[in-house]
């Protein structure tokens, strides 16, 4: 296999070309929260078109990601990723040109399925075309790179609001992926190699059609429910995709049983370790993803700060994550993942009380004022999140690593979506009693809650990662990877 993958000198070259797409992909999603306030004033967004436009990429992307490896497999990567990143190009396209809200959330939900066609066939061409004792330093490159894209990111995308290039100061925050995409689809076409489709099963199209209809029929009324009050279709909406997930997991059951290939693999489940792994994700990116919406609006509608001053404020978080993401691989082999992330854990929720307790002293905050909460918080989140794939996935067997991984990374998208969801909630219900420094205040301390709950199931994981970093299966690795971007 080695000598196959050695036949491929234009090797780094698709690496670049994967790692273009993947930078778009993370501008795309760091990039959106310093324009929401900008596409409120221009389109007249309401606040649930806001968490709409926020949230609604990753609950597409996480929707997508349980199908997007398989298509690989069934249709050639190759073709999967030009589909992937000319999707994501033009709905790009289409949010910097859209003229209404509706045209813009619509468009965000298109680049979430696109991005879903487009990551899990980049990471799984990496695999083929470079020689085993390649890889790591192939994988190595995501971290720096993506890294530098996060830390970047809110300051790119505060200067191209505050530049107004269009008269629309919001707009080139979503064009400037299309030269991205550009690039990485005529590098793709050119580049990409027609490898032979692989063998796979057929597609479970009712269980991808299962998980996304349940997603969507919690997270909607979520997003929607305030603004109209609370009506009894919006609990019975929320009940109604508890029992979707229910019908999932019996779906699941029934191809297991009869010998097909279910979309997910049900026995990951039946490990608690995996299972309070998934939850300890989900909690942790959802609270990261609805106080970070949070904070940018009260930076720029509360406290009047530019879109490239808040972009500025709020790079120290990045650069934390930067700064201990590296110590944390060390860490991780010393200490023990569990510990770790705990650690991790730890540190976030005691840096948002510190976020919280500025709140309360003072009527108006300062960007450092903000620096030592924020960077203490990106520690933490680079130590949460450096040994959180490896850890939680030690707790399956090896033939179910694969399915494990995948749904991982689903699993922390929709954890986006509905943190989204959730705090948004909080945040515009108390803004509007109590103004902006309250609502973040409040918005804070129920992230604070979910850290707390982190920690609480936290002594459910594996104490460590089953195998070093270096025989880790390709799967987890790229779980890692996907993670980080």
């Amino acid at each position: 296999m080695n000598s196959v993958r050695h036949t491929y000198p234009k090797r780094w070259q698709i690496l670049f070309v994967i790692l273009a797409a993947e930078c778009m992909d993370l501008l795309d999603g760091t990039v959106v929260n310093v324009a929401a306030p900008s596409i409120h004033r221009d389109l007249d967004t309401s606040s649930t078109g806001l968490q709409w436009i926020v949230g609604g990429y990753p609950l597409a992307l996480a929707a997508g990601l349980l199908i997007g490896g398989r298509l690989g497999d069934l249709f050639g990567r190759r073709r999967m990723f030009l589909i992937g990143v000319v999707g994501f190009t033009a709905a790009s396209t289409l949010c910097g040109l859209a003229p209404t809200t509706a045209v813009l959330i619509a468009a965000r939900l298109v680049q979430g399925l696109a991005g879903a066609m487009m990551i899990p066939q980049g990471l799984g061409v990496i695999r083929e075309v470079f020689p085993a004792e390649e890889l790591p330093k192939a994988f190595g490159l995501f971290g720096p790179v993506m890294g530098s894209a996060a830390l970047l990111g809110p300051i790119i995308g505060g200067g191209l609001v505050s530049l107004n290039l269009l008269g629309d100061a919001w707009r080139p925050v979503f064009l400037v992926n299309v030269p991205l995409g550009l690039l990485a689809t005529f590098g793709a076409a050119r580049l990409l190699p027609r490898i032979a489709v692989r063998h796979a099963d057929r597609l479970d199209v009712v269980g991808a059609v299962l998980a996304a209809v349940a997603s969507l029929a919690i997270v909607y009324p979520l997003i929607e429910g305030r603004a109209l009050g609370w009506p009894a279709w919006t609990y019975a909406s929320i009940a109604g995709g508890v029992v979707l997930f229910g019908t999932f997991a019996g779906h699941l059951l029934r191809l297991r049983r009869l010998g097909r290939d279910p979309l997910v693999e049900p026995s990951i489940f039946a490990h608690r370790g995996y299972s309070a792994g998934a939850l300890v994700l989900m909690l942790y990116f959802g609270a990261m993803i609805g106080v970070v919406l949070a904070l940018t609006l009260f930076l720029q509608l509360g406290e009047h700060f530019s879109a490239v001053h808040a972009g500025l404020t709020l790079a120290p978080f990045a650069l934390g994550t930067a700064i201990s993401a590296p110590a944390g691989a060390v860490l991780a082999d010393r200490v023990g993942g569990r510990v770790l992330i705990q650690l991790g854990a730890l540190v976030s929720l005691l840096s948002n009380v510190g976020l919280a307790l500025i709140l309360t002293s003072t009527t108006h905050v300062s960007t450092w004022g903000l620096t030592g909460p924020l960077l203490a918080y990106g520690v933490g989140m680079g130590l949460f999140l450096v040994p959180a794939f490896d850890t939680i996935i030690a707790a399956v067997g090896d033939a179910e690593t694969g399915s494990a991984s995948g749904t991982l990374n689903a699993i922390q998208q929709l954890g986006g979506a509905i943190g989204v969801a959730v705090l948004g909630t909080v945040f515009f219900s108390v803004l509007s009693h109590h103004g902006f420094a309250v609502a973040l205040r409040e918005t804070i301390w129920w992230q604070v809650a979910g850290l707390g709950l982190v920690l609480v199931v936290s002594p459910l994981l594996p104490a460590r990662a089953r195998v070093a970093a270096a025989e880790m299966p390709s799967e987890v690795v790229e779980s890692r990877v996907s993670a980080a971007a």
